[in-house]
């Protein structure tokens, strides 16, 4: 089974940075067409370059994705740059650490508007579009497929990570849930739970405090941290035919880290 995208057209959330931004240049390596969706108008821009508006299978749109007219004017832009949607990937997603007990700390809702509610309202809107569309695919054929970027945070008990652990449990049920409304349509759900990312965000971090460096690879038992376009790897094979009988799961690429005891592991 192939894991080509080619002419597929994939839309990216949180495109601009991190994780979405290396899925967005694998995905347009691999031929597929690309909408990179961001609130971060100057990193689209530059990422784009000066020849981005030219490229044939790629285009930006700019937007804060917790508004539901931003994403209706998502939809609108691919379908007016690339007529269909095939692939969408919810990689728009936030992480931020907080006092559990603090009452005036909004984090929890935060991260539930950002990582989850976002998701959520991308999802049913771009999963019609693919509905309506099915009727020029042919019978049995796939006909979409939707990934959300999670964490391992989920199913780890960090409590300075309280809100980022709730939503991204509760991302993960939204997948499972999404999985079985979808596929009568044959349009597969699936998440990525990330472990440790070398993404601007953690280098920043590291940066900061050298020292998690070494905590997070005395965690995870393949001795490293992982780079951005090993989880564009795995986001490929989500979107491609290689995992049409793939969907509900919740794809751990962590290095091995949820499989030892948590109580002590960096936060990041």
């Amino acid at each position: 089974m192939s894991f080509s995208i080619a002419g597929k057209t994939a839309v990216i959330t949180g495109a601009a940075n991190g994780v979405g931004l290396s899925i967005a240049r694998h995905f347009l390596e691999a031929g597929a067409n690309v909408m990179m969706a961001d609130r971060d108008e100057a990193r689209l821009k530059d990422e784009m370059g000066r020849e981005g508006e030219q490229m044939e299978n790629a285009a930006y749109y700019v937007g804060d994705l917790r508004e539901k007219l931003t994403i209706a004017n998502l939809l609108s832009a691919t379908l007016d740059r690339f007529d269909r949607v095939d692939i969408l990937v919810n990689a728009s997603r936030q992480m931020i650490a907080a006092d559990p007990l603090n009452d005036e700390d909004d984090a929890v809702q935060a991260l539930v508007d950002q990582n989850l509610m976002t998701s959520l309202r991308v999802t049913q809107l771009f999963a019609k579009r693919m509905i309506k569309q099915s009727k020029d695919i042919e019978e049995g054929a796939p006909v979409g497929s939707i990934i959300n970027l999670s964490s391992i945070a989920a199913r780890r008990t960090q409590p300075n990570l309280l809100a980022y652990s709730v939503s991204s449990a509760a991302l993960d049920q939204l997948t499972r849930s999404m999985a079985v409304v979808l596929a009568p349509h044959r349009i597969r759900v699936n998440a990525i739970a990330l472990g440790s990312v070398m993404s601007n965000s953690l280098k920043g971090v590291l940066k900061e405090h050298e020292e998690m460096r070494g905590e997070i690879i005395d965690s995870t038992p393949l001795g490293r941290i992982a780079s951005p376009s090993e989880l564009a790897d795995a986001a490929q094979f989500l979107a491609s035919d290689a995992s049409s009988f793939v969907t509900g799961e919740i794809l751990t690429v962590d290095g091995g880290r949820s499989l030892i005891d948590a109580s002590e592991s960096p936060a990041h």
